[in-house]
């Protein structure tokens, strides 16, 4: 009975409770706009600003820049310095024109108490061509497909011979490990709001580096390494295991990655931090996997067992990653994507000196695996 007796009394408050919540969420007025503008230099742009409902009151919504690529945002865009949004009204357009490429990112403020948590942004990105930008999303899409499938060649190799011979265990445990922390990464900076929101208020004019398509890559890439190390333990592997040498980094690297996490528990970094951490055992892991497996080839003068196709298409997706960022440093005047972050640049050079010499190996030093002969003793 004192059990009915307590859901009695507190049944009203819990209404009572669910109807000021829905009150407050009806009352409140969200203003939406894109967050991101793309034009071309001398031509005009319209936009528009939406409400989620009618407004009670007449909004002035203000411009305030917060980055401009040159430092003048005016000699890049013409943007008026706020717009009014009627009572009553819904939307608001205005016109803005793009007069030299560069990139401004302004914030909207407004004078209406129930927009004072407004925190919307707008990117405004003036190129010089935008058949050129076209070109280089098309090239993203196709990088990112010739990376994703390139996982699959080495699967298939591997099912096929039924073993794993060939196929370094060295490499296994660090790509699996590296993209682990990748994922990590993305995760958190793609589906987090609470370190998306972190990473706005210490970059306020930067935009989130990690999209949808990063976050399926490096998700898919754990699946497929997995994969891998369920062929290493069901396929004929012969005396091939993990190096103690590689143990030893991975143990510094899962090391590493618990005190971050540990750290951020307690407070003593913050959760972006923790996740830039993750990003920087990748970096490593790029740097240093693909040596065991270059150099088990050369010990063994074969590639056989190391899918060639894997190589082609990491050389493939490397290749046009590169091409992408050197046709965006041009087309919006920001050489910084190349040399403003010479660490992704230069990772993408080094995985792509390795594919060239993995493809010499295969093809030129390596192309007839030796043959042992039964040599006849003369008497």
């Amino acid at each position: 009975m004192s059990g009915v007796g307590f859901a009695k009394r507190w049944l009203p408050a819990k209404l009572l409770l669910l109807w000021t919540l829905i009150h407050i969420c009806e009352s409140s007025v969200h203003l939406f706009a894109p967050d991101e503008v793309i034009f071309e230099r001398c031509s005009n742009a319209n936009i528009t600003i939406s409400s989620s409902s009618a407004v009670s009151q007449s909004v002035v919504i203000r411009f305030n820049v917060t980055y401009s690529s040159n430092g003048n945002y005016s000699s890049i865009i013409t943007l008026p310095e706020q717009v009014l949004l009627p009572v009553k009204a819904t939307s608001v357009s205005f016109n803005v024109s793009a007069r030299h490429v560069g990139q401004v990112t302004t914030r909207l403020l407004s004078n209406n108490t129930d927009l004072n948590s407004l925190s919307l942004r707008i990117r405004f990105m003036v190129v010089h061509s935008n058949f050129l930008f076209v070109v280089s999303q098309v090239i993203g899409w196709i990088y990112f497909l010739a990376w994703s499938v390139s996982f699959y060649p080495q699967a298939v190799e591997n099912w096929r011979r039924k073993s794993v011979v060939g196929l370094n265990f060295d490499f296994l445990a660090l790509n699996l490990t590296g993209f682990i922390a990748y994922s990590a990464f993305n995760i958190g900076l793609f589906w987090i709001p609470y370190i998306k929101e972190e990473f706005l208020e210490r970059n306020p004019n930067g935009i989130n580096p990690v999209s949808a398509n990063d976050v399926f890559f490096s998700l898919h890439a754990v699946l497929l390494c997995l994969i891998y190390a369920i062929q290493a333990a069901a396929y004929e592997r012969g005396d091939q295991r993990v190096s103690w040498t590689a143990i030893v980094l991975l143990a510094i690297g899962w090391t590493f990655s618990l005190v971050s996490i540990f750290l951020a528990v307690a407070k003593t970094i913050s959760w972006l931090d923790c996740l830039y951490y993750f990003s920087y055992i990748k970096l490593a892991v790029t740097l240093i996997k693909y040596v065991p497996q270059a150099f088990m080839n050369y010990r063994r003068k074969t590639t056989e067992g190391w899918s060639i196709g894997n190589v082609l298409l990491d050389f493939t997706g490397g290749s046009l990653s590169i091409l992408q960022m050197v046709l965006q440093s041009y087309n919006n005047d920001e050489w910084s994507l190349i040399f403003g972050d010479p660490t992704k640049f230069g990772l993408g050079l080094f995985s792509m000196v390795f594919d060239i010499i993995f493809m010499a190996q295969h093809y030129c030093l390596y192309r007839h695996p030796p043959q042992y002969e039964a040599v006849q003793q003369e008497p």
